[in-house]
């Protein structure tokens, strides 16, 4: 049965489009838990804290500066927005391979004859256009293939950028609460160095004048330096923390604008953490490794493509003329047309071990997205362990400290009152400061691990 020609073109450009020799992308198995351990029962009708945007959970106005600055200036932001445009060039690249070359050549020649002898002088014109046209048909999708992986590690690279996204929020958040921890510290030292001062003198009246020894002055002394110590060390924090803040915001190192204090900052007592399987979609990092998987798995194509023949197409056509003038007429048209086909008959076992290579690589791909994926549920549950443990070991420092400041004051009031000794005084407001000092280190660490929640929920990557 003779085919009708107006269907030979159809069919021919199916068998060019349709064929590729990569396995089928399928998500590898995860087995994934129901929910996270340690996690808190929350109201079902509540948005996962991952899915909230940075300005909405960081909500102290000099700290959303900061980020925004962050974002705009941050080289490794940069950086990876810069891989990004490569990775999109290299797209464009390999997808060119698919498609037809086409190339153009003019040339005029002149050849000028001499006269002698044996013949008089003469002049050659010669005038040429040429149009070539080069395509290897993609008859195995080879080149769809690799295009497929080019455009896969595109997307990889945008998660990737995703990703340095969220750890520099996550890191501007957490240095800045850390540089108002330390600004807490600095405030509880120097207000407890100024009463200590004022009870130094008290007592060294009361010795010039007989009413206690030169050890309750000494004792007194001991408060005084030990707060007075404090203070040029948590300076030093400060400035350094400042200069570590700077550089992520892009900046040489300088002073840090500040907005809330420490104890002003908000964070819920309980924070739902969501659906675990909508960790996959959301985390940067797990996103960018199945990326990878993707565009390994369609590299396994472009191996297996290589057993097969090669066919390419060459057209070239042009006018060639003696004259300028008829360069553009019938008789000077030329034309050629021709196909090639090129088939590996021995290789060595080079084309059977890339593709062994590609295949190996593959299912490397698959066992590093498991393990990502096993590694965002083990931070997300230490995250909400952490987060916990924290509010539960805040909530004990401040009661220590309420006790601790009345151990404080009833022993200043027994002292006065010349019930007890100095040393009863040092002992108490010695644990009244260290507590106040560790009650500011547990309301950052309770700041800190809601940080690293939101990260591990995959929040942060989100950008006005």
């Amino acid at each position: 049965m003779k085919v009708p020609h107006r269907y030979l073109l159809p069919v021919f450009t199916l068998l060019l489009t349709a064929c590729t020799l990569h396995p089928k992308y399928k998500r590898p198995s995860t087995d994934i838990p129901g929910t996270y351990r340690a996690e808190i029962p929350q109201d079902a009708q509540a948005a996962p804290f991952g899915d909230e945007k940075w300005w909405e959970v960081f909500q102290d106005k000099e700290l959303q500066g900061l980020i925004r600055t962050a974002l705009q200036q941050n080289f490794d932001v940069r950086i990876a927005a810069s891989r990004i445009v490569q990775a999109r060039a290299q797209l464009g690249i390999t997808r060119a391979d698919q498609f037809p070359t086409v190339s153009g050549d003019v040339s005029a020649a002149v050849l000028r004859s001499a006269k002698n002898k044996l013949q008089s002088a003469y002049q050659l014109n010669a005038e040429q256009l040429d149009v070539a046209v080069n395509w290897e048909l993609d008859f195995w999708g080879q080149f769809r293939s690799a295009t497929e992986a080019a455009r896969a590690q595109l997307l990889a690279t945008e998660w990737g950028r995703r990703a340095v996204v969220t750890s520099l929020v996550a890191n501007v958040a957490t240095g800045y609460f850390q540089l108002r921890e330390l600004d807490l510290e600095l405030e509880i030292s120097r207000r407890t160095l100024a009463n200590r001062q004022e009870s130094l003198k008290l007592v060294s009246t009361q010795e010039q004048h007989g009413a206690t020894s030169l050890l309750d002055v000494r004792q007194s002394e001991q408060l005084v330096y030990t707060a007075s110590s404090q203070i040029p060390d948590l300076e030093r924090q400060i400035q350094q923390q400042e200069n570590a803040l700077s550089i992520l915001l892009g900046r040489y190192p300088g002073p840090i604008p500040r907005g809330q204090t420490l104890t002003e900052q908000f964070h819920a007592p309980q924070i739902p953490a969501g659906v675990p399987s909508a960790l996959l979609e959301r985390r940067p990092d797990v996103v960018q490794a199945e990326a990878q998987l993707m565009a390994q798995n369609a590299q396994i194509g472009v191996a297996r493509a290589a057993y097969f023949p090669v066919i390419s197409l060459t057209a070239k056509g042009g006018t060639q003329s003696a004259a300028l003038s008829g360069l553009f007429t019938g008789p000077s048209g030329l034309w050629n047309f021709a196909a090639g086909l090129t088939q590996p008959i021995f290789t060595a076992g080079r084309i059977k071990s890339n593709v062994r290579l590609v295949e190996a690589q593959q299912h490397q791909a698959v066992l590093v997205y498991q393990q990502t994926v096993q590694e965002s549920f083990r931070e997300v549950s230490d995250a909400l362990i952490a987060y916990q443990k924290a509010q539960e070991f805040r909530e004990q420092l401040q009661l220590l400290t309420a006790s601790a400041a009345d151990a404080s004051r009833l022993s200043a009031m027994r002292y006065r009152g010349g019930v007890t000794s100095y040393l009863e005084v040092l002992t108490n407001d010695t644990n009244y400061f260290s507590a106040e000092l560790s009650l500011a280190q547990a309301r950052f660490a309770e700041l800190q691990a809601m940080v690293q929640l939101y990260q591990a929920l995959g929040g942060g990557w989100q950008e006005k």
